[in-house]
C-alpha cells in the first residue's frame, strides 16, 4: 500500500459499534444463606400470586378488578372509578417504600421480589431441572442437534410455555371472574380480550424470563439507571474487601502465599451471578443484589480455611473505616432515612384514616335538563333531579333523601329508594318551593342522603334550583 492510500485510509472515519453482542449467561445455581431467602421469597410472591386468585369474600371473588362492572373487589372493600385517589396514594406509599429499602440495603427488592428475578428464578428452576447444571446446559447447548436434544429443549420449551400460559391466564383471572374465565376456557367460548392478554401476558413472560433475563435488568430497567441517586456511602450493597483480597492468586500446594490476599482467584463469584459480572471489579448497575456470590463465596473461604466476609453486604464508609457490625447498623440511622421513613409512615397513617371512615356511599346529582323548572297545580315551583346512588357497600340499603337551603322547600313524591349491594341505583327527585322562597334564576340547595337504620352512613351534596 502507497503512502497515499495510507493516509486516505488514516483520513477515513472508525466505524464503532455501540451495540454490545450477547454473551450467554449460564449462571451456576448456588446453595446458601441468601439463596434460602430468596428461594422463600420465590415460595411467599407465588402463593400470594397464583393463590389469590381462589380466595372468597362474601360468596365473590375476593380479589377481583372487574373491569366490565368498573367496580375494583379487595376483601371487604369496593372501589368506583371515583376511588382512584386511593391508587394514587397506593403508588405514593409504594414509591416511597421503595426509595426507603433502596437507601437502606440497595437493590434488594430486585434480588429477592422482583417479578423478573422471581419468574427468572422458577424457569431457571426447570431448566436446571430438565437440562443439568451449568456444565451440563453448556455441553448441550454446543452439541450438534440431534433427537436427545430436541427431546430436552422441547420438553423444556413446553414446561416453560405451560408456566407462561397459566401465569397469564393468573393475571386475567384478577380482571375478569375466574370461574367465569374457566368456563369460557372449557366451552371455547373465551373472549377476543381475554385469549389477548392471556398469551401476550404469558408471552412476554416466557420472553422476558426465558430468554432475554439479564437483558431486562440491564438495557430495561429505568431503576438500574436511578438506582445510584438513592445510594449514599452508607447504604448497604454488595461490596468484595480488595484491601483483604488482593493481591488475588491460585494457591497451590508448597508454594508461598505470604504475599497473596484472601481471594484465591476462582471465579465462581462470576459464574453464579445471573448478570454476569465481576463483583470484584466494584459496584455496578448490573448488579441486581442477589448476594449469589456471598453465598459461592463463604462456601470457598471455608474450604481454603480462610474467614467468611471477603464479599459481603456492606457499606462504602464500613470498607473504609473498617467499621464492625454494630457501627454499620449504627449508620443506617441517619436523617434520610428518617425523613423518608417519616413520610412513608405519616402518608400510610392518613390513607389508613380516611380508608377507615371512608363512607361507602356516593351520589351525582343530573337535572333533568328537558324541564328546567315548571310550575305544579298548588302554585309552587317543582324542578327534577336525577340521583345516581352508587352503594359501595355489599350489603342492600334503604336511603331516606331530604332537602333544604330554600324556604319550604320539599320532595314532592317519594322520598325514599332501596339501593342493591355494591350497585348504582338512579332514582328522580321531585323538589317542589314556593315560588317566593328564593330569588329569580339559580339558588343553591342541599340534598341530603342518609341510610335508615344507620346515621353513619350519611352524605350531603350541593345543587342549584332554578326559580323562573
Amino acid at each position: 500500500m502507497s503512502h497515499a492510500d495510507r493516509q486516505k485510509t488514516a483520513d477515513q472515519p472508525a466505524e464503532v459499534s455501540l451495540y454490545e453482542k450477547r454473551r450467554k449467561i449460564y449462571a451456576k445455581h448456588v446453595r446458601g444463606f441468601f439463596d434460602n431467602w430468596r428461594i422463600a421469597l420465590v415460595v411467599l410472591t407465588q402463593i400470594l400470586f397464583y393463590g389469590g386468585l381462589w380466595l372468597e369474600w362474601n360468596g365473590r371473588q375476593a380479589l377481583l378488578f372487574h373491569l366490565v362492572e368498573r367496580k375494583f373487589y379487595i376483601f371487604g372493600l369496593v372501589f368506583w372509578p371515583q376511588d382512584v385517589i386511593y391508587l394514587a396514594i397506593l403508588l405514593i406509599i409504594s414509591a416511597y417504600a421503595l426509595f426507603l429499602v433502596t437507601a437502606v440495603a440497595g437493590r434488594l427488592f430486585c434480588g429477592y421480589a422482583c417479578p423478573q428475578t422471581v419468574y427468572t428464578q422458577l424457569f431457571m428452576w426447570i431448566e436446571n431441572w430438565v437440562e443439568g447444571d451449568r456444565n451440563a446446559r453448556i455441553k448441550l447447548d454446543k452439541a450438534p442437534l440431534d433427537a436427545r436434544k430436541l427431546r430436552i429443549k422441547g420438553t423444556k420449551f413446553l414446561l416453560w410455555g405451560l408456566l407462561s400460559l397459566w401465569t397469564g391466564f393468573t393475571l386475567v383471572g384478577y380482571f375478569t371472574p375466574v370461574h367465569e374465565l374457566i368456563n369460557n376456557v372449557l366451552t371455547n367460548s373465551l373472549g377476543p380480550w381475554e385469549t389477548f392478554w392471556i398469551f401476550v401476558y404469558g408471552g412476554f413472560t416466557m420472553l422476558f424470563a426465558g430468554f432475554m433475563r439479564e437483558q431486562v435488568c440491564k438495557y430495561m430497567c429505568p431503576y438500574a439507571r436511578f438506582q445510584s441517586v438513592m445510594f449514599d456511602p452508607d447504604t448497604l450493597i454488595i461490596t468484595y474487601d480488595p484491601e483483604r483480597g488482593e493481591p488475588r492468586g491460585i494457591r497451590k500446594k508448597g508454594a508461598d502465599t505470604s504475599k497473596l490476599g484472601d481471594c484465591v482467584d476462582c471465579g465462581q463469584c462470576v459464574v453464579v451471578c445471573p448478570t454476569g459480572i465481576d463483583i470484584r471489579d466494584g459496584l455496578q448497575y448490573e448488579c441486581i443484589g442477589c448476594a449469589a456470590c456471598v453465598d459461592v463465596c463463604d462456601q470457598v473461604m471455608d474450604k481454603v480455611g480462610l474467614p467468611r466476609g471477603l464479599v459481603r453486604y456492606s457499606t462504602e464508609n464500613a470498607m473504609k473505616e473498617k467499621l464492625d457490625h454494630k457501627s454499620i447498623l449504627a449508620h443506617i440511622v441517619r436523617p434520610r432515612i428518617l425523613v423518608y421513613t417519616a413520610i412513608l409512615i405519616l402518608i400510610t397513617v392518613i390513607a389508613g384514616w380516611f380508608l377507615m371512615h371512608r363512607i361507602p356511599l356516593k351520589v351525582d346529582i343530573i337535572r333533568d335538563r328537558s324541564t328546567l323548572a315548571r310550575e305544579a297545580d298548588d302554585g309552587s315551583i317543582e324542578n327534577v333531579f336525577m340521583l345516581q346512588i352508587m352503594n359501595t357497600s355489599e350489603s342492600p340499603q334503604r336511603y331516606k333523601i331530604t332537602v333544604d337551603g330554600l324556604d319550604g322547600a320539599k320532595i314532592a313524591g317519594d322520598d325514599s329508594v332501596d339501593a342493591k349491594a355494591a350497585g348504582l341505583t338512579s332514582f328522580n327527585v321531585v323538589v317542589a318551593a314556593p315560588p317566593e322562597s328564593g330569588k329569580r334564576g339559580s339558588n343553591p340547595i342541599h340534598f341530603t342522603i342518609a341510610a335508615e337504620g344507620n346515621p353513619e352512613i350519611t352524605l350531603r351534596e350541593k345543587a342549584s334550583f332554578l326559580l323562573p
